[in-house]
């Protein structure tokens, strides 16, 4: 017998769940599910699209990661409108300057060092296999867009591992901008070899993804702290630095 909530291997995985959000991005777009709407259920698309539910959950969390969607625990997930003003969303619209990303980064200590924590804790064996996964494609993204997108869904995943409906509500809300490197170049502001900067901010991530994979709550406290504490200071180092650079955090 199949069993169709087995994961399929990673490769097959990573394929069949881009395949699944280019379809059901193409679906939001065009309108055939509007906004504000829920999307099917996670044994519809299942059912629809031939694919595990590992799959479809990684799908998800790609199309929340790119703004698109949002899950809120015990309902469903639903379609983003972009004119909905209800509920905490960024606008990167209002992160102009270096001060604004850093500000952001200490808002996102408040709350991810705890996530990590309690995605320690909570965790299971699919939580684990999907930080794997997104944080393979940042490891492995040649583009800068790819690794935003793989390192917002990183840090999604984590907030999801907490089990808490909260925390995931509030990551749902954050959009691209809330990375420094959606905003402005962080390793030419700090002065930084591109190879460099890339590879700290990988061994950064590896280190939250491995305590928490071993369930060690405090490691991954730690882990996290470090990862936005050092993103912080390297940005902070180049404000004081740097004399008024009028427009250069402006995409």
């Amino acid at each position: 017998m199949i069993d169709n909530n087995a994961p399929p291997p990673r490769r097959k995985r990573q394929s069949f769940a881009k395949t699944l959000v280019a379809e059901l991005s193409r679906q939001i777009t065009e309108e055939v599910i509007k906004s504000g709407e829920k999307l099917p259920t996670e044994s519809q698309i299942m059912n629809a699209h031939n694919v595990s539910r590992t799959v479809v959950r990684e799908a998800i969390s790609r199309l929340q990661a790119s703004g698109l969607v949002e899950t809120r625990h015990g309902v469903g997930t639903f379609v983003l409108d972009n004119l909905n003003t209800h509920g905490l969303r960024i606008d990167p619209a209002t992160i102009v300057t270096l001060r604004d990303v850093i500000d952001i980064l200490e808002f996102r200590t408040s709350l991810e060092v705890e996530a990590a924590g309690l995605a320690a804790h909570r965790c299971s064996d699919e939580d684990v296999a999907l930080m794997r996964n997104a944080l393979d494609e940042f490891n492995q993204a040649l583009h800068s867009s790819n690794a935003v997108a793989s390192d917002l869904r990183f840090h999604h995943q984590i907030a999801r591992a907490t089990g808490n409906r909260y925390f995931t509500d509030i990551m749902s809300h954050f959009g691209p901008g809330i990375l420094p490197r959606t905003r402005l170049d962080s390793a030419l502001l700090t002065h930084s070899d591109p190879e460099q900067y890339q590879a700290r901010l990988m061994g950064e991530h590896e280190q939250i993804y491995q305590a928490i994979a071993r369930r060690d709550a405090d490691a991954a406290r730690a882990a996290m702290r470090l990862h936005l504490t050092n993103s912080r200071e390297r940005l902070h180092k180049a404000h004081d630095q740097a004399q008024p650079l009028k427009g250069v955090a402006r995409l």
